[in-house]
């Protein structure tokens, strides 16, 4: 073996020893850097979900949302569905409706949109439901369409009755479920007849839309449609925005206020800890090895020696930390995914493989940043000085 290479082992054995030879505080500062840094990719999942990720299916990045540009609660006429639809460059669209309500309690939540059975589809050409369940779905008032995900969760099949108590709307609605489908992304939902919901509801409440979905007929199409439908509107007593489906899903963020603020706090109050944390425990165990420092010295380690190992002791450990808190922040990412209901784009939270790189690239910057000064110290320090230590 080159003499180099035994040299490179030896020091990196001796790296390792020196990291593992206070177990229990190294154990403690592993599990803290590593609460911290799943904490920081939980986050970084987050943000990439609200603000950055986007539908890339085909079909996705061609569908557009059409709300009240007051607020999202406030609803358009229904005669609008019409005018729409002679924009150039519209496919298909429909009037869709957020019902809200209660299944059995409320901890039960899950997506319930009233929509255009027939429409529904065109839109949704990426939906894989049985012909003869499509059929009946279309032909039923008060036919449901669920994700197979989510009937899987609550244990309900093709024919099963469900009833949805109203909250936003004063009724209670009772559906037979005709049909279940398949999807690439989002199945926690669940589709019904929009004119079920309209006959249900005093006169006065009745031929209206929350909002409006479309399908255009190419991506490239989708901002100038967008324009269009917002200038058909410029001058109506109700006028209206246009976005793209994904843009729509992130704005219900803004209802929690400036959550890219939030994240930036809450980001630097956790590095803030890393390097405290860091920074505390190599001062500790730099504290316990002065002599030691001092005898390494005298068997011929540089300075520069001594402070590599020093500053790869907290590589070591916040590489360590850096990747368990990945490997929890990853769990943690897909309970969320699994339990978002398809709020704002958050079924497709996960830790991608570049953000495990991010962090634990961040992990090593931190522990090695935390280190430079106990180490610099530790260094510098001579041999008289080290052999006269005696804390």
């Amino acid at each position: 073996m080159d003499p180099r290479e035994k040299a490179l082992g030896q020091f990196i054995s001796l790296i390792w020893k020196n990291a593992t030879r206070n177990r229990r505080r190294s154990l403690l500062t592993v599990a803290s850097i590593a609460a911290s840094f799943c904490l920081l990719g939980v986050l970084l999942a987050i943000y990439v979900a609200l603000f950055i990720s986007r539908d890339e299916s085909p079909a996705g990045s061609r569908r557009l949302v059409t709300r009240n540009r007051i607020s999202l609660t406030q609803v358009m006429p229904i005669s609008y569905e019409a005018k729409i639809r002679q924009v150039p460059g519209v496919e298909a669209i429909m009037a869709y409706q957020w019902f809200g309500g209660v299944y059995k309690e409320p901890k039960n939540f899950f997506a319930r949109f009233a929509c255009e059975p027939a429409q529904l589809f065109q839109i949704y050409p990426d939906y894989r439901v049985a012909e003869d369940e499509k059929r009946a779905f279309i032909a039923d008032r008060a036919g449901a369409l669920l994700g197979r995900d989510l009937a899987a969760k609550y244990q309900l099949k093709v024919g099963d009755k469900i009833t949805l108590k109203g909250d936003i709307f004063p009724v209670d609605l009772e559906f037979n479920i005709r049909g279940l489908f398949d999807a690439d992304k989002n199945e926690d939902v669940m589709w019904f007849n929009i004119d079920y919901l309209w006959k249900s509801l005093p006169a006065d409440r009745r031929d209206f839309a929350g909002t409006y979905l479309m399908l255009t007929q190419s991506a490239e199409d989708s901002p100038a449609v967008a324009q269009q439908i917002d200038s058909l509107f410029r001058n109506a007593q109700v006028r209206t925005k246009t976005e793209s489906e994904s843009a729509f899903a992130a704005s219900f963020v803004s209802f929690l206020g400036n959550v890219k603020l939030y994240l930036f706090a809450i980001s630097a109050a956790i590095t803030f800890t890393i390097l405290l944390v860091c920074g505390n425990t190599i001062a500790m165990s730099v504290r316990e090895r002065v002599r030691e420092v001092g005898i390494m010295k005298t068997l011929g380690f540089t300075n520069g020696e001594v402070m590599g190992m020093i500053l790869g002791e907290a590589t070591v450990i916040s590489l360590l930390g850096g990747f368990f808190g990945c490997v929890i922040a990853y769990l943690l990412c897909k309970a969320v995914s699994g339990a978002s209901g398809g709020f704002a784009n958050l079924e497709g939270m996960t830790l991608a493989p570049w953000m495990w790189v991010t962090v634990m690239t961040a992990a090593v910057v931190m522990g090695t940043l935390a280190a430079i000064w106990p180490a610099w110290g530790a260094s510098r320090t001579s041999i008289i000085e080290a052999m006269r230590y005696s804390g």
